[in-house]
């Protein structure tokens, strides 16, 4: 049972010390959870999503971007639910993809057999259903537009929440992916939660309102897994994204900057795992350096699922540092989170390569993360071998994966497991809109 917002940040909850925002649904499974308070993801919505799903960094899948065709996770990639699906399980994603609208980029066609979700990145996009709205919209379930009633985060809950229960009826194992559109923006949501925040800007009333509506339905969606009477045996974690896109401001959790920097408040966000089964009840806090890359490795463990044999993660399995019980000697490791968001990569852009000690961002500027949680003080001057130690893994990283940027992501015309497709600009992969647009004749 994975749970992932959108644009939430590390600070938006009140359970990591903000004082305005009411989460005490996720502050409560925070209290029964081990946490993961030095996690790392990528800046952006789809790059975070690829190494989520496959347990490889982001540019070794081709999303690099979330737009422009680089939102595309490239066919050879498998995703998380493929393995679950190989293994027996009956998985679900509702809510946000955005990994590819057509085939073979869909979530239909990377192993999940129940899905419901919004089109692009976001509802509304051009992917998306023209027009569509965050309230009584209309949604992709199984590749058929169906009309629904009601707020979309609620919708996307509720049919999770109907997945979860068929299962459980039905007793078979299952991964539900529910990946909200909330609280990206625009933002909308029902006027009772932004009702819960008359003290603030209109902006800030309804991120946090997305946020409060969140934490109720996972108050929601815990309380029937435990009525279900599968408490014990469900895996429960609840993450977001990125860094925030609207809250730094209000609270930020002493970092810097916020959704799209290499600067810690842009890819350190919560991490929670709840896991009776498993000893994980209470609140245990791992303050070990992990990434996104190291969940897929770290469920397969859990659950005892064999990873497939052509399948090498970059990441590894945290299933040791997740377990209350043991003490583990975890060793030194270096990670990279960047923001590239653009054609083709490019080296050392909007880049954090991170140490359990020290963040080198951009290749020249070191920050000795536990003392400067901030990134305040640059030291780079202070310690030119760490800049030379960091600078080398990353070269080495970068030259493993520049090989890889040439794959291309077509999508299939006339293929029978989608026969109608929609080509948007979502996915049109250009230089530059500008000099696109110049060589349009505007009679056509």
């Amino acid at each position: 049972m994975f749970v992932i917002s959108d644009d939430q940040g590390y600070g938006d909850l009140a359970c990591t010390g903000n004082p305005i925002i009411k989460t005490p649904n996720i502050d409560h499974l925070a209290s029964e959870s081990s946490g993961l308070s030095d996690y790392h993801v990528a800046p952006t919505c789809s790059p975070t999503r690829s190494a989520l799903l496959t347990g490889h960094w982001t540019n070794r899948t081709g999303v690099w971007h979330t737009i422009m065709g680089r939102s595309m996770l490239r066919e050879n990639e498998v995703t998380v639910g493929k393995m679950f699906s190989d293994a027996g399980y009956q998985t679900g994603m509702f809510g946000k993809w955005h990994l590819g609208d057509n085939y073979p980029y869909r979530p239909e066609d990377r192993g999940f057999t129940e899905v419901y979700r919004h089109g692009g990145g976001g509802i509304g996009q051009t992917p998306d259903v023209w027009d569509n709205a965050y309230f009584d919209g209309a949604y992709f379930h199984n590749g058929k537009i169906v009309p629904a009633e009601g707020f979309c985060t609620d919708v996307f809950f509720a049919q999770a929440n109907e997945f979860i229960s068929k299962c459980a009826k039905e007793k078979k194992p299952f991964f539900a992916y529910i990946s909200t559109n909330a609280p990206h923006g625009p933002l909308h949501c029902p006027q009772k939660y932004m009702d819960m925040y008359p003290d603030q800007s209109d902006n800030i009333a309804a991120f946090y309102g997305m946020i409060t509506n969140i934490d109720d339905n996972v108050g929601k969606t815990r309380k029937l897994i435990k009525d279900l009477g599968i408490e014990d045996d469900t895996i429960f974690v609840f993450t977001t994204d990125n860094g925030t896109a609207s809250g730094a401001k209000i609270y930020n959790a002493g970092m810097r900057a916020g959704k799209g920097s290499p600067y810690d408040g842009g890819h350190r966000v919560p991490f929670f795992l709840h896991w009776p089964a498993g000893g994980i009840t209470k609140q245990h806090d791992v303050d070990e350096l992990t990434h996104a890359v190291d969940i897929v490795p770290t469920l397969l463990e859990m659950a005892g699922v064999e990873k497939p044999e052509n399948v090498k993660f970059d990441g590894v399995s945290i299933a040791a540092l997740l377990d209350p019980s043991k003490d583990v000697d975890w060793p030194e490791r270096f990670v990279i989170s960047d923001s590239q968001r653009v054609r083709d990569p490019i080296k050392w852009r909007s880049s954090s390569v991170m140490s359990q000690k020290y963040r080198l961002i951009n290749g020249k500027e070191l920050y000795e993360i536990a003392v400067d949680p901030g990134q305040k003080n640059n030291v780079a001057n202070e310690h030119p071998e760490v800049v030379a130690t960091m600078r080398e893994f990353y070269e080495k990283w970068w030259d493993e994966l520049e090989p890889t940027f040439s794959q291309t992501t077509e999508i299939y015309l006339g293929h029978p497991d989608h026969p109608v497709v929609n080509l948007t600009a979502h996915d049109w992969i250009q230089k530059n809109l500008s000099a696109v647009a110049s060589r349009i004749d505007p009679r056509s």
